[in-house]
């Protein structure tokens, strides 16, 4: 199922945000250096702490490889997965795409 990213998002939907029981797994996958991955990379500095704080046995599994485009992979329920490109998104769009694929 294809997940949209709107340009209108209120970053308050990020705080408190607690997965169901639907979702077993996040990746997400980002280059270290590309400014194509900037935008996952300033998510992660402000929102990974929080988000493992209100999941914390929930696995959210940081990949970083040189080059690589930035990409959400959530697994779901008998192992269906969806993914959501990150590239060229701006941290607030990446905080939708977390929100939308929970």
């Amino acid at each position: 199922r294809p997940v949209r990213v709107s340009h209108c998002f209120n970053m308050a939907a990020v705080k408190g945000l607690r997965f169901g029981k639907h979702l077993k797994e996040l990746r997400i996958h980002l280059c270290q250096k590309s400014p194509a991955s900037q935008g996952v990379r300033d998510f992660i500095e402000q929102h990974y702490v929080e988000l493992k704080q209100n999941n914390p046995k929930f696995p959210i599994l940081i990949r970083e490889c040189s080059g690589v485009q930035a990409k959400l992979w959530a697994r779901y329920e008998l192992g269906q997965e969806n993914s959501v490109s990150l590239n060229n998104l701006g941290m607030e769009e990446v905080a939708q795409a977390v929100t939308t694929v929970s």
